[in-house]
């Protein structure tokens, strides 16, 4: 795993697809119901497969090698 990369969100929490989408980790919410449903994606080092599933402050995403963590904005 590589260094996350810090994406600032304006609210407290945010679902974890529209994350994958303002990361840039993926390039549509379409996308982001396949690599959630296959497994490909994971937060806080657990496989997640819920797509709203809330992120907060200090969570860090992690697909395909790259890795985002949530950050208040």
């Amino acid at each position: 795993m590589t260094d996350a990369f810090d994406v600032p969100i304006r609210d407290d929490s945010i679902r974890l697809g529209q994350f994958l989408k303002l990361a840039s980790l993926i390039e549509s919410g379409a996308e982001a119901k396949e690599v959630i449903a296959d497994g490909l994606v994971s937060v806080n080092g657990q496989v997640e497969v819920r797509r709203g599933r809330q992120l907060n402050t200090g969570d860090v995403v992690e697909i395909g090698g790259t890795s985002a963590r949530v950050v208040k904005g």
